[in-house]
């Protein structure tokens, strides 16, 4: 029979059987409030030694008890013991110890997530969006640094579910890394299913950019926002090309769990916005970074100030301390216009803390969520239900609502109000309200492969970062379209604006062939060493790589929005391409079972090597969305693909829909009925 010791003397890379001194956890980080736990003893039991196989068992008299305390008390296990005493930051790259380059740059976006100014839930390892995790426990943590420190340009690093499940032989055109997050098999793909298998240490929320170590802090968020807000307005309240949002008011919710973004995009837009947050610390951290320009707990107040910024043409974002349902049913009440209204709370739990039920404060908030559950749900559809009714009837007074990816509109389903859908019985037909990828996003700019193309400077010099900044705006052709001149205007300011933190990063809407370009001066411009090396990503918010049907592909109609073979597609395709880390994940933005996310990150180390890399993969990450878009009979995407297949003739080829005439179907279907075929 196999023992212990031999397991640890055939171990090179592990936790040692040194018990590292406990942290001190300080009163000031937010922390994750209590996870469900539905286990029984015998998975109680289960949760307890999968959490213990990483540590040696010398160590495990002492842990044991510790981590049920943990999984008792916060509904998972953390291994809080094992969380690094110094602070945690992205730090220059030439600070990390590695045998590749790449092994050392994802230590630096690792830890870029798990910066206390980036990172909602620091000590739990949330990143961002409620619970999406870098990874489980602080014990896979050290594990993946250690492999990473150990990682070669001919070896593999697999990562499930945040589990480093080990190094693997491969060769230089290979993923140095492969990493999936949340992955279920159909019949346990439900959030029930993955929550307690996430409660015994054997899965992981990953969103995408979390658990796949590519978020670079909001400002992702705020390019997505400002796109969505500027042509909301040119859309619904006729603003034309050229104008922004001077004197129109917008209203939403939501300033850390999703980001926190919306009060700088709306200030970056020159319109007027009222954002509600239950959670002080979130708002704080928005004033403190300059993102937010007042605060007040005062419903009048709120709006005493926005009819003087609104009067004065001037732009200001005022964080509302209190509950967006009491705010909206102000605005109904008192009769006050709004133009654009959204939400950016985390609806896709929202029984799990992603939304707070009205009439109670934060604290009470987390204090019901650990005491008594259903009685919280009960409070979260109540409070579903009021807002729905306030927001319907904004909209009936000429309000252009929006969901904004958040999955509200699914959560106000969920809680019983079948009004919401257009069918009055399910989701199958859409929603009365529109996403914001339907009306906005979709058509305007991922049907044409314009999407959230981001790149870290790794050196962590704001210069390197300025350079990149201006060789950007040198290959966008702000002339050729609308979208080509707000991105270019967005890339002109953007130092301006302070976008930045954490690590030296940004986030650019490009198109499929605007990236390649970009990609490959970036590569030059290391090679020439006039900057260090440059991680590239993107966010999973894209024209491919995600398959959601209630936000990425929700503007897909042929009825494969519910299909997830783009995702997986994309992913295979950028490993077989040779990006430098591939990622799969369960949930995305919308929750467990509602999306499939493909995503990539490509370390530019200035070779020749990486050029290829980039002129195979970077067009095909974007341009299996539009293909795929293409296909649905999405007219721009059509226009985009007959374009690509003229450019890149004799090389690349896209299969391009004929498109039957609507007449043709209701005639044919009215001659069946006609001819004594089958009603329906």
């Amino acid at each position: 029979m196999t023992d212990n010791i031999s397991i640890l003397d055939a171990m090179k890379i592990k936790i040692e059987e040194e018990l590292p001194e406990y942290p001190v956890l300080k009163e000031n980080v937010r922390r994750a409030p209590k996870r469900e736990v539905s286990l029984n003893e015998r998975e109680i039991k289960l949760a307890l030694k999968n959490a213990l196989r990483y540590v040696p068992e010398s160590l495990h008299e002492t842990l044991a008890p510790e981590f049920l305390d943990e999984l008792m008390a916060h509904g998972r296990i953390y291994g809080y013991r094992f969380m690094p005493k110094e602070r945690i930051y992205g730090r220059p790259i030439e600070e990390y110890k590695g045998k590749c380059i790449e092994g050392k740059a994802f230590q630096v976006m690792i830890d870029n997530n798990l910066n206390h100014e980036v990172a909602l839930y620091p000590y739990e390892l949330v990143t961002y969006g409620e619970t999406g995790q870098v990874c489980q426990n602080w014990m896979q943590y050290q594990l993946i640094k250690k492999y990473l420190e150990e990682l070669t340009d001919e070896q593999t690093l697999t990562v499930m579910s945040g589990h480093p499940l080990g190094l693997f032989k491969s060769h230089k055109s290979s993923p140095r890394v492969i990493i999936s997050n949340g992955l279920m098999v159909g019949m346990f793909d439900n959030p029930k299913d993955w929550a307690k298998a996430t409660a015994m240490g054997c899965s992981s929320y990953g969103q995408m950019t979390a658990g796949g170590w590519m978020y670079i802090g909001p400002q992702g968020i705020v390019h997505g926002t400002f796109n969505t807000l500027i042509n909301a307005g040119r859309k619904e309240l006729g603003i034309p090309e050229d104008r922004d949002l001077t004197g129109h008011l917008f209203i939403t919710s939501g300033l850390g769990g999703m980001s926190g973004a919306q009060s700088k995009a709306v200030e970056i837009a020159n319109g007027v916005g009222i954002i509600a947050e239950v959670d002080y610390s979130r708002i704080e951290t928005r004033l403190n970074q300059g993102w937010v320009s007042t605060v007040t707990d005062n419903l009048e107040e709120a709006f005493e100030i926005a009819r003087e910024y609104l009067y004065k043409k001037q732009t200001i974002s005022i964080a509302y301390h209190g509950n967006i349902v009491e705010l909206l049913e102000y605005a109904v009440d008192n009769n006050i216009h709004v133009d654009l209204l959204s939400d950016q709370t985390s609806c896709h739990v929202p029984y799990d803390g992603g939304y707070c039920p009205k009439g109670l404060t934060f604290e009470e908030r987390t204090e019901l969520l650990n005491s008594d559950r259903e009685k919280f749900a009960q409070m979260v559809d109540k409070t579903l239900a009021d807002h729905f009714k306030a927001i319907k009837t904004l909209v009936d007074r000429g309000s252009y609502f929006f969901d904004y990816g958040n999955a509200f509109m699914k959560a106000v389903f969920d809680s019983g109000v079948k009004e919401i859908v257009k069918n009055g019985e399910d989701t199958s037909e859409g929603f009365i309200f529109p996403s914001y990828v339907e009306d906005i996003m979709g058509p305007m700019l991922f049907d044409y492969g314009y999407g959230p193309f981001r790149w870290v400077c790794l050196s962590g010099k704001p210069e390197d970062l300025h350079k990149t900044d201006q060789a950007a705006m040198s290959v966008i052709d702000p002339n050729r379209r609308g979208q080509d001149r707000d991105n270019y205007i967005w890339i002109r300011d953007a130092e301006k604006n302070k976008l930045v933190v954490g690590t030296q990063a940004r986030i650019l809407y490009q198109d499929a062939l605007g990236r390649r370009d970009i990609a490959l001066k970036f590569n030059d411009m290391v090679r020439n060493g006039e900057i260090g090396p440059v991680m590239l990503g993107r966010d999973h918010h894209d024209t491919g790589g995600t398959d959601s049907p209630f936000r990425e592909t929700s503007n897909i109609y042929d009825g494969s929005n519910v299909t997830a073979d783009m995702a997986v597609h994309c992913f295979a395709g950028n490993a077989a391409r040779g990006m430098s880390l591939v990622a799969l994940h369960n949930g995305g933005g919308v929750g467990i079972s509602k999306a499939i996310n493909g995503g990539f990150g490509l370390v530019l180390d200035g070779s020749k090597r990486v050029d290829k890399i980039i002129n195979a993969s970077i067009p095909w990450d974007a341009m299996v969305g539009v293909s795929r878009r293409s296909w649905a009979r999405n007219e721009h995407s059509i226009e985009t693909t007959i374009e690509y297949n003229k450019k890149f003739k004799g090389k690349d080829h896209i299969t391009i829909p004929f498109v039957a005439k609507d007449e043709l179907i209701e005639k044919t279907l009215k001659n069946f009925k006609d001819n004594g075929g089958q009603d329906g």
